[in-house]
């Protein structure tokens, strides 16, 4: 189709998925849509584009020896049918450096109950988890991340699906 702005594809699944889904906001139809992050980025100018439907994108950038966050917020609605129907998604520019790390993720990782009290994960450890070992290796960060989830989730049920995504600039 030609597009390849985030917004304009995000835009564009949210009109087929309410295509496919019969979604006009009526009583009792189907509520159904979903989250996403996605980027675009320049591999010779390190121009970022980026547009999530309720995911933000964390970039950790070390900056003076300190490891700094930098969130880019999303449009807060989902894929799919949502009130203020046919408002666009909003397509945000970041210039990257070498050396950033780029994270993309669903809800599943911070939203996943355990612990000693049986309570969510949440994003704000999610952050300082990745602040911790951003510097590491990719593999090096699976294998914490995954650690860490599985630890924490103990003997309890996956609430959720997870996926996070890590790039190293």
């Amino acid at each position: 189709m030609g597009i390849t702005t985030p917004a304009a594809i995000l835009s564009e699944l949210r009109d087929r998925v309410k295509d496919t889904l019969k979604q006009t906001g009526s009583e009792g139809e189907s509520q159904d849509g979903m989250d996403m992050a996605l980027i675009s980025v320049d591999s010779n100018t390190l121009q970022l584009e980026f547009c999530g439907a309720n995911n933000p994108l964390w970039i950790y950038r070390l900056e003076n020896g300190n490891t700094e966050l930098i969130e880019i917020d999303p449009d807060k609605r989902p894929v799919g049918y949502f009130r203020g129907l046919g408002i666009p998604f909003t397509n945000k520019e970041f210039q990257l450096k070498k050396g950033d790390r780029i994270y993309l993720f669903t809800d599943g990782f911070a939203d996943q109950f355990g612990g000693p009290k049986g309570k969510k994960f949440k994003y704000k450890q999610l952050q300082g988890l990745l602040a911790v070992i951003a510097e590491e290796p990719m593999t090096q960060q699976f294998k914490i991340l995954s650690e860490t989830f599985d630890a924490w989730k103990g003997s309890l049920e996956q609430v959720d699906d997870v996926c996070v995504i890590g790039l190293k600039v």
